[in-house]
């Protein structure tokens, strides 16, 4: 027996993911490399400037040394801050008849939770500014991770689910 289609299709969005009666949105910071690769680049960095400063020490330049290990505690604090961010984020999820907008930023997780029926969502300014999700005296900005000019379209899409809520 064939299901009928239900009033939410996947092909209506272009940013969320629907499974039966849920949507969902993964907003991302678009990252080119993952934490733990990027370790393991550290890790190679560490072994070959090491290798080549303890080469020049034993040939009689004690200098370099100290300065690969400086050279090495900058990256490496550069590489620890990336690091730290790499896995920011944003999940919008409509399911159980609540919008859940949850934050990730540096560590920090940020969770709220609002009544479909009660949201208002817009742009915070202008059109390419982030968007406001809105209610019950409660308000969050999302959309970093979404180039500008395709915020409004995120927005738009976010309503369009909340009225078929």
């Amino acid at each position: 027996m064939l299901k009928p289609p239900s009033p939410v299709s996947n092909s209506v969005f272009r940013f969320a993911t629907v499974s039966g009666q849920n949507i969902h949105w993964f907003l991302k910071r678009n990252c080119s490399i993952t934490p733990s690769q990027l370790g393991w680049l550290y890790a190679s960095l560490c072994v070959i400037s090491l290798g080549i400063g303890t080469a020049f020490w034993l040939h009689g330049a004690p200098l370099v040394l100290p300065f690969a290990w400086l050279e090495l505690g900058a990256v490496g604090f550069a590489f620890l801050i990336y690091a730290r961010h790499a896995a920011d984020g944003e999940r919008i999820a409509l399911q159980g008849g609540r919008l859940v907008v949850e934050l990730e930023n540096g560590g920090h997780y940020e969770r709220t939770e609002f009544l479909p029926h009660q949201v208002r969502v817009e742009p915070q300014i202008s059109d390419r500014s982030l968007i406001e999700v809105s209610g019950q005296g409660r308000s969050v900005r999302v959309g970093r991770y979404v180039r500008p000019e395709l915020r409004a379209a995120l927005a738009r899409e976010i309503r369009m689910a909340l009225r078929g809520a």
